[in-house]
């Protein structure tokens, strides 16, 4: 794919909107914008934001992805989401199954973030990034009971069934923060990236979108 001048809308979470990083343009990407000479990107990155719809009616956090999607520019080149370690976190929606086409299971959701993307932006580039890796992932989360790889495996299986395109950062980001010495560098908090983590997450990205 040919970068220059394109528009590409960014759904996310606190990564997206840029925690973690030094100053706006330190953000992968505004980076992104500057090394592919975008025309413009839009952060729709939201903190502590999940995929799927919660259970808990005192929950304060903003729309889940799967709820707020509508409500992005119609005119983008690309889109990329970019989440699912909150769900993982701290959400209490049930992992469900493939089968589940409402939002208020991690699989379901999934289905509804994904298809709605393509029937809103049929004619653009739809990619999906999976969640990095994160301090202590290998537990399993005290409210689903499951580990962050597993919703990382749900999200490439949707994705794959709505032949979406897929990087995996989770399997090849090359921020694994249980590493001391990566953790002090590119993921101080064992969560969000710092500015090198940013620039590496950027610079996957456009190696993966140009072949896109």
């Amino acid at each position: 794919m040919e970068l220059k001048g394109k528009t590409i809308n960014f759904l996310g979470d606190s990564s997206t909107e840029g925690v973690g990083a030094s100053a706006p343009d330190k953000i992968y990407l505004n980076v992104l914008k500057e090394m592919a000479e975008l025309s413009c990107v839009r952060n729709y990155g939201i903190s502590a934001t999940r995929y799927a719809k919660q259970t808990d009616p005192d929950d304060t956090v903003g729309n889940a992805f799967s709820d707020r999607f509508y409500e992005m520019n119609n005119n983008a080149d690309v889109v990329v989401v970019f989440g699912g370690t909150n769900d993982y976190g701290h959400g209490d929606a049930k992992m469900g199954s493939f089968d589940d086409r409402e939002n208020n299971t991690f699989y379901g959701a999934c289905h509804v973030l994904f298809s709605g993307l393509i029937k809103k932006y049929p004619e653009s580039e739809i990619v999906i990034m999976t969640p990095l890796h994160r301090e202590y992932d290998y537990m399993k989360s005290e409210k689903t009971g499951k580990t962050l790889k597993e919703y990382v495996d749900v999200i490439k299986e949707v994705a794959e069934y709505y032949s979406i395109p897929v990087l995996d950062l989770f399997s090849m980001g090359g921020l694994q923060p249980n590493i001391a010495e990566i953790k002090e560098q590119y993921v101080p908090d064992g969560l969000h990236p710092s500015d090198k983590g940013n620039k590496r997450i950027a610079d996957r990205l456009y190696s993966f979108l140009k072949c896109l």
